[in-house]
């Protein structure tokens, strides 16, 4: 050890006691070349090519185009391609294929269409003659039409007076109905006509304006959840100040469309209806979705074992909603001239007392 120490020390002062330095034209040489190509290490190593921050993660594969999602999922889920362009539509072009009414081939009476198909949306509009003692105020279901969401015809029908009861005011100026449309061999029984516009319902949702009196003369019901009445959509409610829009002026402004300027067609109307949906759809959406999002149907949590008792009855959720909604129902009960359906001035037995609060009875 000691003589390896002594060696040392002879060597530096050999050399003067300074370090040995590198030769100013020695070029440093690495052990291995250097690559600019992406680094792998291994067949799973997936290539960076783009620096990237902590935790995040670059994939070298693009993300399918839409249009190849959407054939992926009618082919892999047998779903409507119209249903899935009503789903995802968000162009701002909505009305770049739903044409006026004229451009379409109606056909008046047809019942359910052979080759249309329903979708996910239906738009619903009932023609109606008057019943009951002067002013005839009562209505009777007289016609009634379906269209969907690109506003092809899906169903038609005149409809058949119940027996025993008697037209009292056809309302041809407005409805376009006339004796010959109600009666049996020309229209079809009520309970055939309710059957299917039910059937047709059943799993999709009803689009109209002013729904109610259409709901109560077919004598059917819907949850408010998977109604889109474009009545109460706050957006076109602005410039009537808050009431409940006539459709006719609302085809006008918002569409550009003459309806209602003589005979009502509900097909017609029905169509208008959608179309102002579809303007306005993710709006509309957006305002069922904040009224009914609380905990899933009727905006209220179920407990364990609630709402097992009777499945064709509603449900207490089902019951919560017709109640959040009957202030709404009121509204609907249209003054003077903004019902778009009436051929008169309401009298003694139109005018409407203020309905009471109903008593909240059920258990806790």
């Amino acid at each position: 050890m000691l003589g390896l120490e002594a060696g040392k020390k002879a060597e530096a002062k050999i050399n003067g006691g300074v370090k040995r330095k590198r030769p100013a034209d020695a070029k440093f040489e690495r052990s291995r070349p250097y690559s600019k190509g992406p680094k792998a290490t291994g067949d799973n190593s997936i290539p960076l090519t783009k620096r990237r921050k902590m935790g995040s993660y670059i994939s070298s594969t693009s993300a399918p185009a839409p249009a190849e999602r959407h054939a992926t999922l009618a082919t892999d889920h047998d779903i409507d391609p119209s249903d899935i362009h009503a789903a995802f539509d968000r162009s701002p072009a909505w009305n770049a294929e739903f044409l006026a009414n004229d451009a379409y081939n109606d056909e008046i009476n047809a019942g359910l269409h052979p080759t249309h198909k329903p979708g996910k949306y239906l738009s619903l509009d009932c023609e109606m003659v008057g019943t009951g003692p002067p002013p005839h105020a009562d209505h009777l279901l007289a016609r009634v039409s379906l269209v969907n969401y690109h506003g092809q015809q899906i169903f038609d029908s005149y409809v058949q007076t119940p027996v025993g009861t008697k037209v009292a005011d056809y309302r041809t100026s407005v409805s376009g109905i006339r004796p010959h449309h109600l009666l049996p061999g020309t229209a079809r029984p009520f309970a055939e006509v309710q059957l299917t516009i039910s059937d047709l319902l059943e799993t999709r949702i009803l689009v109209g304006h002013a729904l109610k009196k259409d709901l109560e003369v077919l004598e059917l019901k819907r949850r408010p959840r998977d109604v889109r009445d474009t009545s109460r959509y706050s957006g076109y409610r602005i410039e009537s100040k808050g009431k409940p829009p006539a459709l006719r002026k609302l085809a006008a402004s918002e569409l550009g469309w003459k309806i209602q300027e003589g005979e009502h067609s509900s097909i017609e109307d029905a169509r208008a209806a959608m179309g102002l949906f579809r303007k306005r759809k993710g709006e509309i959406e957006g305002e069922v979705v904040r009224k009914y999002r609380k905990g899933g149907p009727g905006g209220k949590k179920k407990k364990d074992g609630e709402g097992k008792a009777g499945a064709a009855e509603l449900g207490e959720d089902d019951e919560d909603e017709e109640d959040d909604d009957e202030e709404a129902d009121e509204e609907l009960e249209t003054l003077d001239g903004e019902d778009d359906d009436a051929t008169s001035k309401p009298g003694p037995a139109q005018v409407k007392k203020k309905r009471k609060k109903k008593k909240n009875t059920r258990r806790k």
